[in-house]
């Protein structure tokens, strides 16, 4: 992991001199007041390490004659140097391998050099780089748009369903109707049926009236008989047997008559008369009954969704679960990078530097440092616990600060440093 041991500025910007050997890990800050020089030095380094594009636009101090010189050595002991006329770069590698911009690309991280370049991204595009570093972006990606997709027919299958229930909601129902259409042949026929045995019934009652008008006329032929001579006794007692006989059927058809009850066809003829009534209410009966089953169908489908939205959440949440992601807590959701369940513009200025080291340094763990500018977000307490922090991953961090405490770990004024202590943070020890 290459870190920078030590850097020498002149004629940059702001700087007229300065030399520092920053900390190696942890936390080196840059102190002053604004308009002193200390984001020159920032500036300076990205331009002696990352290139021409990190030129400032002005990068000879103003006012002075001579041209800016910059030199840094590294830990890996390469020495990188820009001076003369042009600032002309010249990379000094002691292993002897060809050196030039193409060498220091190789190992220096360019958003090391550009924090503000990956702090003022979108928080998609944080996303990606987080993605691509941890080498999930295709597959994140099509779990987010199986989501998506998902989520789209939820929803127009819950708008559906929605207006299915309000549909059945409104329809009228009417009880007490049959559950199927009523046929009028068929209701005819239960008429006919009844009118049929109506009929039958009226013959045995007439049947046992014919008997009983009968036997009463024979009656009176048995009692003329006996009234009669002698010759007319023995036809008297031939009619008396056949007044019996009479006298049993027609007992016997009267008790045939006792129970039989007639249908009444008064309903079935309402029934008829209101047919299409009764028809149009069962019709109103099933279409309700099928609205609400189109409804349930819809409903279950919702569910069946939502059942499979959450199996794809469960998939990616378990993707970046097992993914080797640079710092505990951070994740992806809804397309974006989160930090113990936060977005970046919920996040406090510490955090957002903590996620940003982080990441700069997954995307490249050959760079070792990373510069930041205006540390003065940070209170006091903060400021100690992010370069424990950094002290305690091994990250060094050249950074500035609006401030002359004792935090700084050098002072610039006018351009010149003014008191430093180059070794190690002051909080070492557990104190400023």
């Amino acid at each position: 992991m290459t870190k920078i041991n030590r850097f020498e500025i002149e004629n940059v910007k702001k700087v007229k001199a300065v030399t520092m050997e920053p900390a190696s890990t942890g936390l080196t800050v840059i102190g002053g007041n604004n308009g002193q020089g200390k984001t020159s030095i920032l500036d300076a380094i990205a331009w002696a390490l990352g290139g021409e594009k990190y030129r400032p636009s002005m990068a000879q101090r103003d006012g002075s004659v001579l041209q800016p010189s910059l030199r840094i050595t590294l830990s890996n002991g390469i020495v990188v140097e820009r001076s003369g006329k042009n600032s002309a770069l010249k990379v000094t590698d002691p292993s002897g391998r060809k050196a030039g911009q193409a060498l220091l690309d190789s190992f220096i991280e360019k958003l090391a050099l550009d924090l503000p370049k990956f702090m003022e991204a979108s928080g998609k595009e944080k996303a990606s780089i987080l993605l691509k570093i941890i080498g999930v972006e295709q597959e994140l990606a099509t779990l987010d748009r199986k989501e998506q997709e998902l989520y789209q027919e939820r929803l127009y299958v819950g708008r559906i369903a929605d207006q299915k229930k309000k549909f059945a909601a409104e329809q009228i129902y009417y009880p007490d109707v049959p559950a199927e259409p009523v046929s009028p042949s068929e209701l005819i026929r239960q008429q006919q049926e009844i009118l049929v045995r109506n009929g039958e019934n009226q013959k045995l009652r007439l049947r046992a009236s014919e008997l009983e008008i009968r036997l009463e006329d024979l009656g009176r032929q048995v009692s003329d008989a006996y009234g009669k001579a002698a010759e007319w006794e023995k036809k008297a007692k031939a009619l008396e047997e056949e007044y019996n006989k009479l006298a049993a059927a027609k007992d016997a058809a009267f008790r045939d008559c006792e129970n039989l009850e007639d249908g009444s066809t008064a309903e079935l003829e309402e029934s008829i008369a209101r047919i299409d009534e009764i028809n149009m209410k069962i019709r109103a009966n099933l279409g309700k009954e099928k609205a609400e089953e189109d409804a349930a169908q819809y409903e279950d489908q919702y569910k069946d969704l939502s059942a499979r939205i959450e199996n794809v959440r469960h998939e990616r949440s378990a993707l970046l679960d097992n993914a080797n992601l640079p710092l505990p807590g951070l994740s992806i959701q809804d397309g974006e990078l989160t930090y113990n369940g936060q977005k970046w513009d919920n996040m406090s200025g510490a955090e957002q530097l903590k996620v940003s080291v982080a990441i700069i340094r997954k995307l490249n763990p050959e760079c070792g440092f990373v510069l930041m500018d205006r540390l003065e977000q940070m209170d006091l307490n903060t400021l100690r616990d992010f370069g424990e922090w950094l002290d305690g991953e091994g990250l060094q961090v050249i950074a500035t600060r609006v401030s002359t405490g004792d935090e700084c770990s050098i002072i610039i004024e006018d351009g010149r440093a003014v008191g430093s202590d180059n070794s190690e943070p002051k909080w070492k020890g557990g104190a400023f």
